[in-house]
């Protein structure tokens, strides 16, 4: 009976510090969202966050994108001419690339590469105190900090989200059209037919929120961090491990109610 205890008492504990966390980081969310609006950044900062987020990170996305949307066509085409209908890769493709994997691998990518850094950055501020210095200084850490990054990542993602889809379909026009031998108007004319602009949309508006948990969650862990270097190692593995669970959590509720 005891052992029971203590495991409730554990797991009790557990879930105290993850919504202790979660409201934590939501607290973060509603002050970036004021600040933002009410006293934002100058936009020379703005405009750095902007290139560190979205075009350092735009190869790495256009990668991802391209060789998804060509493992995408060549494994959907060995299963779909056993059907005959190889010439619906096109629309497995277009639909695969715009609602799904085109806003999830983005995000995924985005939090692996921006989020550790964020995390990493302001964890490493944070264990030298420079953050308690601009507090100290009575500039808001929320305003010179979160708030730019936060802008950045919202705006540039879906941005990126879009770059993604497009060159994964190329990708796939390429392995069906070039390699598979598929006749190309039939390759676009179907994708075309049941690929639509709220599809495309769909993607966007994860990606919109993919966004927020990369920000939130990379600054708050950055935020949170303590003991030296191990800390913020520690911090950073977190952002990251987090930002993409809550990605996938959020594609799977974002799903059922965009559809």
């Amino acid at each position: 009976m005891k052992i029971k205890a203590d495991v409730f008492i554990i797991i009790g504990s557990k879930i105290v510090k993850l919504l202790k966390q979660l409201g934590e980081a939501t607290l973060m969310l509603v002050d970036t969202i004021w600040c933002m609006f009410t006293s934002p950044p100058r936009r020379d900062i703005i405009i750095t966050q902007m290139k560190e987020i979205g075009v350092m990170s735009l190869p790495v996305v256009l990668l991802t994108g391209m060789f998804t949307g060509m493992v995408l066509a060549v494994q959907s085409y060995y299963q779909l001419y056993q059907l005959s209908m190889e010439t619906s890769i096109g629309i497995l493709v277009g639909l695969s690339m715009t609602n799904e994997l085109g806003p999830v691998l983005t995000g995924l990518m985005v939090a692996g590469r921006v989020g550790a850094s964020m995390a990493a950055e302001l964890g490493t501020m944070k264990v030298t105190e420079q953050i308690d210095a601009l507090e100290t200084l009575a500039t808001s850490p929320i305003k010179y900090l979160v708030v730019p990054r936060f802008i950045a990542c919202v705006l540039l993602v879906p941005i990126l989200t879009v770059y993604s889809i497009f060159i994964g379909i190329v990708g796939g026009y390429i392995i069906g059209v070039k390699l598979m031998g598929i006749n190309a108007t039939f390759f676009i004319k179907n994708m075309l037919d049941y690929t639509d602009n709220f599809d495309l949309a769909n993607g966007i508006i994860k990606a919109f929120f993919f966004a927020i948990i990369v920000a939130i969650t990379g600054c708050y862990k950055g935020f949170s961090a303590s003991g030296g270097a191990e800390g913020v190692g520690k911090v950073t593995t977190q952002a990251v491990v987090v930002a993409c669970i809550s990605i996938l959590i959020s594609d799977f509720f974002l799903s059922i109610i965009l559809f």
